[in-house]
């Protein structure tokens, strides 16, 4: 399913996006050396409920994953790249930590991940993992206008990823998004340009860069959710949720403040 939305829809969406945003950067602030992973996704339910919102992934029970999810927020530290189920561990410093979080507020979801280091350490090789997604979300997001094809994205965020040395999987990418929270078209972090669905006003992509360091090969926890990268290497996620308007792409999940 594609969904278009209305003017009316997008309004709906930008709350969404922003309380998205804010929630992702109060537990990027709260994420110190010390920090448990299930506090984070505690305060995750007590902001989502405050807001009088819902939960994109307590009850999430897609092929891919073994049984309902279960928690709020995804925590994904050092070699845990996508789908981090919080569990009992203790942030240190110099630990990479990807936080993902999707979230339903009066119908309409938005989705939005953000990498960073705990503590004083800055490892080298995660400060450039983190930012070259960052550099290829930022493109891909340049990319995204009326007229353009989802090929384009892709290509544009493979193109990045690729000439900065890292290898790409292409099994999980970004996605539509709307009145819920995976839609179609797919959004691969790799293609060919021109090809693929067009572009039109009104429509939500969550568009979601992640690399790992060494190889493009994952390997799943006992979790049944976790996914990792198979050599132990580090990795890094960035995720937006856009709208596509007449003008090119209005980034949805910035902070409100």
């Amino acid at each position: 399913m594609i969904e278009i939305l209305t003017p009316a829809d997008l309004g709906r969406a930008r709350v969404t996006g922003a309380l998205v945003a804010d929630i992702l950067y109060t537990m990027k602030s709260r994420a110190t050396v010390g920090t448990n992973l299930l506090d984070i996704d505690r305060w995750t339910k007590e902001m989502i409920v405050a807001a009088g919102a819902e939960s994109c992934y307590v009850d999430y029970e897609p092929s891919f994953g073994r049984g309902p999810f279960g928690h709020y927020i995804c925590t994904a530290v050092n070699d845990a790249v996508l789908h981090g189920k919080p569990h009992d561990y203790t942030l240190a410093d110099g630990d990479l930590l990807t936080l993902d979080l999707a979230v339903l507020k009066s119908g309409i979801a938005a989705d939005s991940a953000i990498s960073f280091i705990v503590g004083d350490s800055r490892p080298a090789e995660s400060v450039a993992l983190i930012e070259v997604t960052e550099r290829a979300l930022k493109a891909a997001i340049a990319a995204a206008v009326p007229g353009a094809r989802i090929g384009d994205l892709s290509h544009t965020i493979g193109t990045v990823l690729s000439e900065a040395g890292y290898p790409i999987n292409v099994e999980f990418g970004g996605h539509g998004i709307g009145s819920t929270m995976h839609q179609d078209p797919h959004v691969p972090n790799n293609g060919r340009p021109g090809r693929g669905y067009k572009l039109r006003p009104g429509l939500l992509l969550a568009l979601e860069p992640w690399v790992m360091a060494d190889t493009d090969k994952l390997v799943t926890d006992a979790d049944g959710w976790t996914l990792r990268s198979k050599t132990g290497a580090r990795t890094a996620h960035s995720e937006h949720t856009i709208a596509i308007t007449p003008g090119g792409a209005e980034i949805l999940t910035l902070p409100s403040k």
